[in-house]
């Protein structure tokens, strides 16, 4: 044995370095479940260009009811939508998760609280259209609780606002043009597309883009980043404000996919606060 060099450690040390380990990983576990089912008020601000007065959007992506999501989250996240007062409510697809759990009539039942003077829209997500066969029913259940779905098709919700939404980009079949189409030039236009990956193909005329799907990675890493996105770019489309070239902005999501864990990227509840270009 080489002088300073103190040998194998003891078996009590060995026990206690375990130890120590196992209740790290406890407590790491156990906060990033509690962050999973903890959200935050998000405000983004920005001008486009079309609007003639302010707008407020409220923007809830990735709410993935299911066996880990119930209706109690629903509600919470619905409470607080409706303290925010937004002039136009819009769901970011992937309302349900592709597993079967939880009740649709408990989820549909929240969701018909939304209200807003401009309406309430919504877009298909990949878990949406892998959940239901036939996903005709669930979007007769939602309009029948006031919520439209757009299905590459928009309309003119505002004298100066044109809202138009894409079909999912891998599991349903998003025509952009369609979905664009017959759209006023002197007005502003948001585009939802659940899916950003679709930005590329975005022309630079509409607006904004609002997108999910991501959910922020779920864990990002400290120096590293989110590891993995569910996005073909990578981190590029990972959160927040983007371009592609066209504006826009990713939401982290309200739900989450596979396991109930978040690490250093909360849940969000995006506020748009969308003014006219002065």
């Amino acid at each position: 044995m080489s002088e300073g060099d103190s040998g194998p450690p003891s078996p009590g040390r060995r026990r206690f370095v375990v130890a120590a380990a196992s209740l790290l990983a406890v407590g790491m576990t156990g906060a990033a479940v509690r962050e999973a089912y903890a959200f935050q008020r998000v405000v983004r601000r920005a001008s486009l260009a079309g609007l003639r007065s302010p707008l407020r959007v409220a923007w809830l992506a990735d709410l993935h009811h299911g066996p880990w999501i119930g209706a109690a989250s629903v509600e919470a996240w619905v409470d607080a939508t409706l303290a925010e007062a937004p002039d136009l409510i819009v769901l970011g697809g992937d309302i349900v998760d592709q597993r079967e759990g939880g009740s649709i009539d408990a989820l549909v039942g929240e969701l018909g609280r939304l209200r807003a003077p401009l309406g309430v829209r919504a877009v298909w997500g990949n878990h949406d259209r892998a959940r239901f066969r036939r996903i005709e029913t669930f979007e007769a259940r939602l309009e029948a609780a006031g919520i439209e779905v757009l299905v590459n098709r928009g309309e003119r919700v505002r004298d100066d606002l044109w809202l138009a939404g894409v079909d999912d980009l891998v599991t349903g079949d998003p025509d952009l043009p369609s979905a664009l189409r017959d759209r006023p030039t002197d007005t502003a236009c948001i585009l939802a597309s659940h899916n950003p990956d679709l930005l590329p193909d975005v022309p630079v005329s509409v607006s904004l883009t609002l997108s999910g799907h991501t959910h922020g990675g779920q864990v990002v890493l400290p120096f590293i980043g989110p590891p993995f996105t569910s996005s073909r770019y990578g981190r590029r489309f990972a959160s927040g404000w983007v371009r592609g070239p066209a504006l826009g902005y990713v939401s982290r999501g309200l739900g989450f996919g596979l396991v109930p864990i978040r690490v250093n990227c909360p849940a969000e509840l995006t506020i748009l606060e969308l003014a006219p270009v002065t």
